[in-house]
C-alpha cells in the first residue's frame, strides 16, 4: 500500500528555445542540492549545505540509429510525500518516502529523472521509443572535489574469463582514489569517505533487463560507471560446481525494449557513520512489489549444515548427507524456535535434482519435518535449476519446501540480471521464497520480488573454511556499505571462536574470529529476513540457554534504531519486533565500553535478557555470560565489549 500527496510545478520551454536553464532540485530539508546542465552535454552536480560533494559529473546513454541530442523541451518538478507498507520488514514496516523530483524532457525520445531526498540522490533514463532499442554504452561519472578516501571492493581477475566474472563477495579496501585507475574494477556498493562532510554511498536500484554498473578509478578525484557488455557466446566450466561463462561478449551492453525506465544512479547521503546502517533509499526506488498477494512469504531461522561440514558429536549414528543427520537438524530446529532447516549442496547430484543422493529418504524426511512443524529448505546449481526450473518447484512443492537457494552465477550482466527476474518470478508462482548465492547486490530487487528475501554478495562466515579474511574490522563494515543495498545471507552464529592470534582456517572444524557474542548479536545487527545459522548444534544443545536466546530473535522488524556506530569500529543496533526489543552490539579487535540511553523504549519496565562478553573473552572468546536486569527507557545501557566482541539482548515488556 502506498499513499501518495503531490504537489506538482510545471514548466514548459518553448522548442525554438536555444539555451534552457533547468532549475537546481533542493531536497525535502533543503540540505541537498543538485545543479543539472543539459545542451551539448549533460552534467550535473550535487552540494550538501553548500559543501560541494560531487562536482560537474557527465551523464548519458548512447543507444544505436539515435543521435544524440540533449535540448531540452520541457520540465516538470513535484514533491512526493508517501508511506510505504513492506511485507517483508527486514529494517521498518512503514517506509516514509518523501522527496523533490524533476524530470527533463529531451527533444530525442529520452527523458532524464532526479530525485533528490533528505538522504541521497538518484537519477535514472526513460525511453519512449515505440521499438526495441540496442544501448551501446552509458556514462555515468561521479567527480569529486578531491581524492577523497574510499571503501571499495575491487574484483579479483580470475583465470580464462573476463573480470566481469565474480561472486561479488571481496574485502574492502580503504584508499585514496587517485590510487584507483582504469585498471581498478570495482563492485557496488562502494563508500567515498572525506574527512570532512557527509559519507557518499554509490550504488544503484531496479535493475532489471540491463547491466549492472561497476565503477573504475581514473587517476584523480573521479570514478566511472563501467558495465559488462552484452554476452554473445557462453560456455560451462569444468570442476564441482559447474557453471555458465562468458566467451564472447557484444559491442554493446544490452537490447531492450524502446519504452522503459533504466536503473536509479544511486548517491546515499550519509552527514554521520550511524546513519548508515538503518537506510533504506535504495529500497525506496525499487519497483513496487509484483505479487499481489504475500502471505505465504514466511521469514525466519533456519540451519546450514555446509560451513562445519556436518561434523557433529554426541550422536548415535553416522553423520553426513543422510537422513539422520537430517532429521537430527529437524529436532534441533523444532528445540530452539527455528522454522526450518536447510539441506545444502549434496542432497541431489549438482547436475540433476532428481537423482537423489542415495543416502537420503526424502519422502521420510518431509514426512518428519511436516510432523515437526519445521519447513525444508533446498540448494540447487544455477544452471541446474534454470534447465529442470518447472519440474523441479513442482517436486519441492510436493515435498513441503518453502524456500530454496540457487547458486553460482558469479556474473550480472543483462541476461544474467534477467535470469534473477525469472527465476524469481517461477518461485512466486509456486509459492516458494528465494535466495541468490554467487550474486551481486540486491539493488532493491527485494522490493519487487518480495519472495526474493534475501541474497549472499558478501563476504561471509564461509570464508572461515580457507582463510582469514573474515576478521571483526570486515564484519564492522559491512553495515555501513553493503548492507545499504539490501539484505545479506552471511550466515553467523560460529560457535567454535577465536582470538586474533588462535584463529586458523581448519574445514570441518570451523573457528570464527572475535567472541561468541560478536556471532550472536549479528543476528540483530545484519538485515536479512531469513537468517541460517551455521553453528554445530551439537555444541549448541549443550548450551540451552544461549541458543533458546538465539532461537527468540526475529528476522523482521517493526522499526529499527541505530542507537551509536562508527564505521569500521563499532556499532549498537536497537530493533522492534511487537512489543519487544532486541539490541545487538558489535565491536572491531579494540575492547569498549559503550553507555548506551534507552530513550527510544515506550513507556513502562521491561525485562532485559543480556549476552555479554565474558570476563575472559579476551583470550577465551567463547566466554559468555547471560543474566537478566529490569530497565525502562529512564535507563542507560553499560555494553562491554572484549576485543573482537559483542553484545545480545532481548527486551520484554513487563
Amino acid at each position: 500500500m502506498k499513499t501518495v500527496y503531490l504537489a506538482i510545478g510545471l514548466l514548459i520551454l518553448h522548442v525554438s528555445a536555444r539555451c534552457v536553464t533547468i532549475p537546481d532540485l533542493l531536497s525535502p530539508d533543503k540540505k541537498i542540492r543538485v545543479h543539472i546542465e543539459a545542451g551539448n552535454g549533460l552534467s550535473y552536480a550535487v552540494s550538501y549545505e553548500g559543501q560541494p560533494l560531487l562536482t560537474p559529473s557527465h551523464i548519458g546513454l548512447e543507444i544505436s540509429d539515435l543521435p544524440v541530442n540533449w535540448s531540452v523541451r520541457g520540465v516538470s518538478t513535484r514533491a512526493v510525500q508517501a508511506n510505504i507498507l513492506s511485507p517483508v520488514p527486514e529494517k521498518r514496516r512503514q517506509i516514509p518516502d518523501h522527496y523533490n523530483e524533476l524530470t527533463i524532457r529531451f527533444r530525442q525520445p529520452i527523458s532524464l529523472i532526479f530525485r533528490v531526498y533528505d538522504d541521497g540522490v538518484a537519477y535514472r533514463f526513460v525511453t519512449h521509443i515505440k521499438d526495441s532499442i540496442t544501448v551501446n554504452q552509458e556514462t555515468a561519472q561521479f567527480n569529486f572535489p578531491q581524492p577523497h578516501k574510499m571503501y571499495y571492493p575491487e574484483v579479483v581477475k580470475r583465470e580464462n574469463v573476463d573480470s566481469f566474472h565474480t561472486s561479488f563477495e571481496e574485502l574492502y579496501q580503504l584508499k585514496p582514489m587517485d590510487s584507483l585507475t582504469a585498471a581498478n574494477l570495482c563492485f557496488s556498493p562502494l563508500l567515498v569517505a572525506p574527512a570532512n562532510g557527509p559519507r557518499v554511498l554509490i550504488t544503484e536500484s531496479d535493475l532489471e533487463d540491463y547491466p549492472g554498473m561497476f565503477l573504475t578509478g581514473t587517476g584523480g578525484a573521479a570514478l566511472r560507471g563501467k558495465f559488462a557488455p552484452y554476452p554473445l557466446q557462453e560456455g560451462v566450466t569444468e570442476g564441482e560446481f559447474p557453471q555458465l561463462i562468458v566467451t564472447a561478449r557484444a559491442p554493446f551492453l544490452a537490447s531492450t525494449n524502446g519504452t522503459r525506465a533504466f536503473p536509479w544512479r544511486v548517491l546515499v547521503i550519509a552527514a554521520t557513520d550511524k546513519e548508515l546502517p538503518a537506510n533504506d533509499l535504495v529500497y525506496r526506488l525499487a519497483a513496487p512489489s509484483r505479487l499481489q498477494d504475500v502471505s505465504w512469504i514466511k521469514p525466519g531461522k533456519g540451519t546450514d549444515e555446509w560451513i562445519i561440514g556436518i561434523n557433529l558429536f554426541n550422536v548415535p549414528f553416522k553423520t553426513g548427507v543422510n537422513t539422520s543427520t537430517y532429521k537430527y537438524y529437524i529436532d534441533f530446529a523444532k528445540r530452539f524456535g527455528f522454522n526450518r532447516i536447510m539441506m545444502d549442496a549434496g542432497w541431489s547430484d549438482y547436475k540433476d535434482l532428481f537423482k537423489i543422493n542415495p543416502a537420503i529418504n526424502m519422502d521420510e524426511i518431509a514426512a518428519y519435518a511436516k510432523a515437526k512443524g519445521i519447513s525444508l529448505s533446498m540448494w540447487t546449481l544455477a544452471m541446474t535449476l534454470d534447465r529442470q526450473l518447472e519440474p523441479a518447484l513442482a517436486q519441492f512443492n510436493k515435498w513441503g519446501v518453502d524456500f530454496i537457494m540457487t547458486d553460482f552465477m558469479d556474473r550480472d550482466d543483462q541476461k544474467t540480471v534477467n535470469f534473477y527476474h525469472r527465476i524469481a518470478a517461477a518461485c512466486a508462482r509456486h509459492q516458494l521464497m528465494i535466495m541468490f548465492h554467487g550474486a551481486f547486490k540486491p539493488a532493491g530487487f527485494n522490493r519487487t520480488w518480495p519472495n526474493a528475501v534475501t541474497r549472499e554478495g558478501v563476504l561471509g562466515s564461509e570464508y572461515n573454511i580457507w582463510s582469514n579474511k573474515v576478521t571483526p574490522e570486515h564484519d564492522l563494515l559491512l553495515p555501513f556499505i553493503r548492507m545499504v543495498s539490501g539484505p545479506m545471507d552471511y550466515e553467523p552464529g560460529i560457535m567454535d571462536n577465536a582470538t586474533e592470534k588462535t584463529f586458523r582456517p581448519i574445514g570441518d572444524k570451523v573457528m570464527s574470529m572475535g567472541t561468541r557474542c560478536h556471532q550472536g548479536a549479528m543476528f540483530v545487527v545484519y538485515d536479512s529476513p531469513i537468517q541460517l545459522f551455521s553453528g554445530n548444534p551439537s555444541q549448541g544443545l549443550l548450551e540451552p540457554a544461549y541458543m533458546e536466546l538465539l532461537g527468540s530473535i526475529p528476522t523482521v522488524w517493526d522499526t529499527t534504531v541505530i542507537a551509536d556506530a562508527r564505521l569500521g569500529d563499532y556499532i549498537v543496533t536497537a530493533r522492534k519486533s511487537g512489543t519487544d526489543w532486541y539490541i545487538g552490539a558489535m565491536t572491531d579487535w579494540s575492547p569498549r565500553t559503550l553507555e548506551i540511553p534507552l530513550h527510544f523504549l515506550e513507556p513502562g519496565s521491561y525485562t532485559l535478557t543480556r549476552c555479554g562478553d565474558g570476563v575472559n573473552a579476551d583470550r577465551y572468546p567463547s566466554d559468555y555470560r547471560i543474566d537478566t536486569l529490569t530497565v525502562n527507557r529512564d535507563s542507560t545501557l553499560t555494553i562491554r565489549m572484549a576485543p573482537g566482541g559483542g553484545y545480545l539482548a532481548r527486551l520484554q515488556k513487563r
